[in-house]
């Protein structure tokens, strides 16, 4: 498989190791797949006795078969995925798709554990497309993003993480799993937004002296190698939701930075029967407003409970406009919801007094986004699956003032609590973060 820019589709084109470690494009766009490879029959003969496992290395082989034999993609997949995904009856007419049993306890996880995989296995095995021996990983996070990839690179060998978050916009605890300590996980508190920490991580991959110094990589959704992985879970759900092949299938998808929504495009791309997808998002609703006017009109981040979806410029909205080119056609398989944040806490509230279920604030977008389409459609042979893309004891405060209930945290978070924070505070400008870099790996 290959991959080009998608400010120049037919420009040059990378291979999959180069995209991996190059992270974004020269002329600042994001690589994007060239191929559009027919998985149909692929897709169609996993049954509902596949697991995970069996989904990822199958997937891993069919788009990737030229570097890897059916044995190489096994054992890829069982190095990048430790867990797996889970499917829950939440109500008549929706499955939720349980996406944080995973290290981190979110969804961010199966990219971040690819991505780390398939890191170690191209340094590993060296070659052209391995740019040096040791490679920085440059990354921003509003929450999970960090968390994973400080869960998935933790004493990695011959890579360094930098991680840039938003002082004071992520909660507690995810800040302890992205600031405990490691000796190659660096973590930059940003003095500002969640959208100033994405421009200055560009800035950097575009600064040539920079870059001519230190190999820099990405491991936000922007990298292919967190993207593409992150298709595997829409196949695995499709291929256990077989019984209900007559139904019409929805995947309703909560979205900051749109690279969840990406991958399940990607999905459908190659092969995946859906009839349609969900995009949820809370008052950062500029991809809403751009299906509904056809204008996209970036705007600063508003902040809200569902604090990892404060996206006010999604970097993954290049991709879908390469996928469909116009609003029109994007419509034509995308709706999508606003959900404020007292609508999010209405909805927390509700499923857990009617269904005894613990949800996420970004979950529960994608919650009443997906009730809302299930009263519109008044069909009985629609079937939606909303993404669960986070546990909800990672946002215990919410949880309280919502529900009056703290929810349990699982003993990998609870380890995290004890451990000290460790940041650094920086202005959020280019020059700090170069200055950052510099001084600790040149």
């Amino acid at each position: 498989m290959k991959f080009t820019s998608t400010r120049n589709p037919g420009g040059p084109a990378v291979s999959f190791a180069e995209a991996l470690f190059q992270g974004i494009a020269p002329d600042g766009g994001l690589y994007h797949p060239v191929e559009e490879p027919d998985l149909r029959a692929l897709i169609r003969s996993l049954g509902e006795d596949a697991s995970f496992l069996d989904c990822a290395g199958a997937m891993i082989q069919g788009l990737f078969g030229d570097d890897h034999t059916a044995e190489t993609a096994r054992e890829l997949a069982r190095r990048a995925f430790p867990f797996e995904p889970r499917l829950k009856r939440l109500e008549p007419g929706m499955r939720l798709l349980e996406l944080f049993h995973g290290p981190s306890c979110a969804f961010k996880d199966f990219g971040a554990g690819f991505l780390a995989a398939a890191m170690e296995w191209e340094l590993q095995r060296g070659g052209q497309a391995v740019p040096a021996e040791r490679t920085v990983i440059l990354t921003a996070t509003s929450g999970d993003t960090g968390s994973a990839v400080a869960q998935a690179f933790q004493g990695r060998q011959n890579i360094d993480v930098v991680i840039l978050y938003p002082s004071g916009r992520v909660s507690p605890l995810q800040e302890k799993q992205l600031t405990a300590p490691s000796e190659n996980i660096t973590a930059l508190e940003v003095k500002g937004s969640f959208d100033d920490c994405q421009r200055m991580v560009k800035e950097a991959f575009a600064d040539p002296e920079l870059t001519g110094r230190i190999c820099l990589t990405s491991a936000n959704s922007i990298n292919v190698g967190r993207l593409i992985p992150q298709s595997f879970y829409y196949i695995w759900a499709f291929s256990q939701l077989k019984d209900y092949a007559g139904r019409e299938l929805v995947f309703c998808v909560p979205s900051g930075n749109f690279g969840n929504l990406t991958a399940g495009l990607l999905a459908w791309r190659w092969g995946m029967p859906v009839s349609s997808f969900i995009a949820a998002t809370n008052a950062n609703d500029v991809v809403p407003q751009f299906l509904q006017s056809g204008a996209f009109t970036p705007r600063p981040s508003v902040q809200t409970l569902a604090n990892a979806m404060d996206v006010g410029n999604p970097s993954n909205f290049e991709r879908m406009e390469r996928l469909f080119g116009s609003a029109q056609a994007m419509a034509g398989l995308i709706s999508a919801r606003s959900v404020s944040d007292q609508e999010i806490q209405a909805v927390m509230k509700d499923v857990y007094e009617k269904r005894g279920e613990l949800i996420c604030p970004h979950t529960a977008t994608g919650v009443l986004a997906a009730r809302e389409y299930l009263q519109e459609d008044q069909g009985e042979d629609t079937l939606v699956v909303p993404l669960a893309t986070a546990h909800p004891a990672k946002f215990v405060e919410v949880s309280r003032d919502a529900l009056g209930v703290e929810p349990p945290l699982p003993e990998r978070l609870a380890r995290l609590l004890e451990q000290p924070k460790r940041s650094v505070l920086v202005e959020n400008t280019r020059e700090a973060l170069a200055r950052e870099l510099l001084n600790r790996f040149c």
